[in-house]
């Protein structure tokens, strides 16, 4: 076996395994025990993958305004619940629910967002599709 054979399967090996352990499980970030419910004015959507991110300015732990950082689903997933990329405009108010990150303290998992007219709509958080065996 030359060495070109035997490194090409291997390179291939290794984008694998690497592209798969940067998708973590929900409880690797987020902790399902803290849920949190922030109300706040919409800065930014970004439509990016693997997850789209929400920030919006909403007060702090202190009470201070400070701007939240929210893991949406996946674009693909949130189009598919009707989500577009102009769904939140700068300055709209949402409230959201979801879970605080376990480390950071300004960045959560949103599990839903309520529009300003009340309609709520599924954020695609990844705590709604981990295995049972996450869950533990």
């Amino acid at each position: 076996m030359n060495l070109k054979s035997f490194l090409v399967p291997l390179a291939g090996c290794v984008l694998v395994v690497t592209s798969a352990s940067a998708h973590h499980a929900f409880s690797a970030e987020y902790d399902r025990d803290r849920p949190i419910t922030l109300t706040g004015e919409v800065t930014l959507l970004e439509w990016t993958n693997p997850h789209a991110r929400l920030y919006i300015d909403a007060p702090g732990d202190d009470g201070e305004m400070v701007n939240w950082d929210l893991e949406l689903g996946p674009p693909n997933g949130l189009m598919r619940q009707g989500w577009r990329r102009d769904s939140l405009v700068p300055g709209t108010v949402v409230t959201v629910e979801g879970f605080r990150h376990r480390e950071k303290a300004t960045v959560a998992n949103a599990r839903s967002v309520v529009l300003d007219d009340g309609r709520r709509v599924f954020a695609g958080s990844s705590f709604d599709t981990q295995s049972p065996a996450e869950e533990e």
